[in-house]
């Protein structure tokens, strides 16, 4: 099972941007489709981004097409995401996660490993 460590968050003001990184452990993590999910205070996780094994297959909540980008590099078990033109509602905590499954699902129950998170605070 992989085990994975977001790291990049942090405070930044509307319109600024961040890149979130999600290092993953074991020689399988090329295998797995990885996928970032957030939840703002208050409120239920919500699915925001994902990759397959390949990075053929790359999905978006709409909220964030065209401003977040999700990209890996297998040989570093690195997932990235970029975050640009924040807003305020972008603030959560956000997670890493690991999926199995080949086709880049976005239900968090398809997602079988997950980082501990890191606080992304966006000011107005």
């Amino acid at each position: 099972q992989v085990q994975l460590v977001e790291s990049g968050g942090g405070l930044v003001q509307a319109g600024g941007s961040l890149r979130l990184s999600c290092a993953g452990s074991g020689r399988t993590f090329s295998s797995y489709t990885i996928g970032w999910f957030r939840q703002p205070p208050g409120l239920e996780r919500e699915f925001v981004t994902c990759i397959s094994w390949s990075g053929s297959i790359r999905k978006y909540v709409d909220s964030v097409k065209g401003r977040f980008t999700i990209s890996r590099d297998n040989a570093k078990n690195t997932v990235y995401m970029k975050m640009n033109s924040l807003k305020p509602e972008d603030t959560a905590i956000y997670y890493c996660a690991a999926s199995p499954l080949t086709i880049a699902p976005t239900a968090d129950a398809d997602f079988r490993s997950w980082g501990q998170g890191t606080q992304v605070t966006v000011s107005s």
